[in-house]
Formats: C-alpha cells, sequence, structure tokens
C-alpha cells in the first residue's frame, strides 16, 4: 500500500469519526425542537415586555416584536460584547461601501464588502465563544451543585423487615427542588418525607438545602410532625420571605404497629392503598412553609396494615404535560394506576411509565419524586387440626 493511499484512508477514517461525533443527538424531533420550543423559550428570556396586537396590523406587530427582541438580547450583555455585537451588525452596512479613486494618471477601486463581511463573521464567532466559555463555566459550578444536592438524597431505600420502598427522583433542571428522604428513628420508627421548594434552578435548591438541614436538627429536638413543620417554616419564613417556601409532607411510620403519624403542608396528599382495593388520600389543607410565621400544620393518623400500599409524590406527576396547552396527568390518572395488588417496584414503574406516555417525551417542566413503600400481608397461621 503506498503512502497517499495510507494517508487518504486515515483521512477518510478521522473525518468518519468526526462526522458521527458531529451528527451524534442530531434528529428530526432535535431539529423541531430547536425551531419551536428552543426559539419561543428564548424569545421569552431574552425580549423585552411583548407589544400588544394593534388591530389588524400584523406587520407592524411583527416589527415591534423584533425590536423588543432585539433591544432585550442587546441589554443582556455585557458593556464590552453589546459594543462588539452592534459593531459586527455594522460591519455588513460598511460592506456596501466601495474606495474609487482616481490619483494621476491610475484609477484604483477597492471592494471592501469581503473584508467586512469576514470581519462580521469573526466578531460574531467571537462573541459565541466568549458566551460558550461562560456557559461551560456555569454548567461545571451546577454540575458540582448538583453533586451536592445529590449527596443530600437518599441513594438507596433503608431495608426495613416487613415494608418495601422504591424511589426515584428526576430533575426537570440541572438543579431540582424536590426532596425526599427516609430517616431511621432510635425506637424503630422511619420518617417519611416528601418536598417541594419554590421555583426552579438554583434557587429552589437552596430552599431544598436549608430545609433538609433544618429538618434532620428538628427531628433530633422532636419528631413529632407538628414540631418538625413548625420549626421548618419559622426557619424558612426568616431565611427568604415569601419567595422561599415550599410544600411538605411529614410522616412517622412505627414499623412494628404500622401506626402513620403525618401532617401536610400545601404537598399533594399521599395515596394509601387498602388491601382490599379502597384508596385513601392523607393529609389536610394547610399552607406551604415560609409562607406565614405562625403557621398551623394539623396532625392525622392511620394505621398501614399488612398488604397495604403507600405513594408518595410530588405535584410533577399529575401536573405533567406535553405543552402548555394540553391536559395535565391528574390526579386520577394516578389513583387509577392503583387498582391492582402489585409490589412497589412494580407500582413505582408502571407510574413512571404512564407519566413518560403522557408527556410524550417533551421537556419536564417540573421535578418528579415518586417514593412507594407497602406492608407485606400477614403469614398465614396454619390451623392446629
Amino acid at each position: 500500500m503506498s503512502k497517499l493511499t495510507h494517508n487518504l484512508q486515515d483521512l477518510a477514517e478521522r473525518s468518519s469519526r468526526f462526522g458521527k461525533q458531529f451528527t451524534d443527538g442530531i434528529n428530526r424531533r432535535e431539529v423541531a425542537r430547536l425551531f419551536d420550543q428552543d426559539a419561543r423559550g428564548a424569545y421569552k428570556a431574552l425580549s423585552t415586555d411583548a407589544p400588544a396586537r394593534d388591530g389588524n396590523d400584523a406587520f407592524k406587530h411583527f416589527l415591534l416584536q423584533v425590536k423588543g427582541f432585539f433591544v432585550g438580547f442587546t441589554l443582556k450583555l455585557s458593556p464590552g460584547r453589546r459594543l462588539l455585537f452592534v459593531f459586527c451588525l455594522l460591519c455588513p452596512l460598511l460592506g456596501f461601501l466601495d474606495l474609487d479613486a482616481t490619483i494621476g494618471a491610475y484609477h484604483l477601486t477597492i471592494d471592501f464588502s469581503p473584508l467586512w463581511f469576514l470581519t462580521s463573521v469573526a466578531g460574531l464567532i467571537l462573541l459565541l465563544a466568549l458566551e460558550l466559555v461562560d456557559r461551560l463555566r456555569v454548567r461545571d459550578e451546577l454540575e458540582v451543585a448538583r453533586q451536592l444536592q445529590r449527596d443530600l438524597l437518599p441513594q438507596q431505600a433503608p431495608i426495613l423487615p416487613g415494608y418495601r420502598i422504591a424511589h426515584s427522583y428526576r430533575t426537570a433542571n440541572e438543579i431540582g427542588g424536590d426532596y425526599y428522604d427516609f430517616l431511621p428513628l432510635p425506637d424503630d420508627r422511619l420518617v417519611l418525607t416528601v418536598g417541594d421548594a419554590s421555583g426552579h434552578g438554583i434557587s429552589a435548591g437552596l430552599v431544598m438545602a436549608i430545609a433538609n438541614a433544618t429538618l434532620k436538627t428538628a427531628i433530633d429536638v422532636d419528631p413529632s410532625p407538628a414540631a418538625v413543620l413548625g420549626q421548618l417554616n419559622r426557619v424558612l419564613f426568616r431565611t427568604g420571605g415569601s419567595r422561599a417556601f415550599m410544600t411538605l409532607f411529614y410522616g412517622v411510620l412505627d414499623l412494628t404497629t404500622g401506626e402513620f403519624e403525618y401532617a401536610s403542608a400545601g404537598h399533594p396528599f399521599p395515596l394509601l392503598r387498602r388491601s382490599e382495593g379502597t384508596i385513601e388520600e392523607l393529609g389536610a389543607g394547610a399552607l406551604p412553609l415560609g409562607l406565614n410565621k405562625q403557621g398551623s400544620f394539623p396532625e392525622g393518623r392511620t394505621t398501614i396494615d399488612h398488604g397495604d400500599l403507600l405513594v408518595l409524590y410530588s405535584d410533577g406527576i399529575p401536573e405533567a404535560a406535553a405543552g402548555e396547552n394540553t391536559e395535565t396527568f391528574g390526579f386520577g390518572r394516578l389513583q387509577g394506576l392503583l387498582t391492582s395488588p402489585e409490589s412497589p417496584q412494580r407500582v413505582h414503574d408502571r407510574i413512571l411509565r404512564a407519566v413518560k406516555r403522557h408527556h410524550g417525551g417533551a421537556s419536564l417542566k417540573d421535578d418528579l419524586t415518586l417514593v412507594v413503600l407497602d406492608r407485606a400481608p400477614a403469614l398465614a397461621i396454619p390451623s392446629s387440626n
């Protein structure tokens, strides 16, 4: 094999690898999303207030939208990058200017258009690179924060004789605001809690981290539902006022007797499926934590008998939808998935599959948390006859 042939084969292999890397993840859905969901989201995030439609003058309305997007986009850049962006937009206009001069016996003509257009492209590439570097730095910081948050959540369910637990957690953004935990108490009891912090992203993650630390401290003092929710409420109220709030369901399960003491602060009520098939909602109406300094959180009590199944979840499940104008998953659908007596893992997986089918693979708009617990059926005692 000649050296030229070897070099051509090597070039072809490298080109093929680059092509696979470049096109990795590109499909028709991703391209459609770029010009649909992503474009609308970029317009909402970057433009100024949307102009009101002026009668039937659609063209004027379009121009106002373009102006709003351009002004909003420009003002969100740093001063130096803003100047670079405006310069790049002016460069193509300068490209239409030509130099045509006569010096003595010589006639000089210079076409500047290629130079100005290349300058404009180079400037926009530089601007894109600078913004991309900032995004990579933020992504790295978010990844560290996400790992720290992941460490706050249970990596695996505790092993409880006579009980089984299945659980999962998915975030809509890099940083989630949902919270759940299983905390064993020294007197053969278990704390079960599921919460949802206000907002999304870093702000929700900070509220969740504050709640996690406060809750574990409060449990050491008094693990009763009213005492723990009261302490959490006071801390969140002092921390961030009306912007730092969260919903929370908190329960204490006696593993020996199945007695379950609980309270809810604005959180969707868990569902308790009895062994005979009836479904009960656990909870009473109350404001979320952090909205009112003197919050009241009524306690409830029930017993998780042998064969019963308990489902705790965040509102990301019943509110899941494929788009803004589509029907949400709903509480009725969720209850309908609990009709047959199955293991927590099978019930857990069936619920997540149904939610995934409902939102059709669209991006999550809210975090999803799901915890399913059951108590094993009582063993039949053989008769002495």
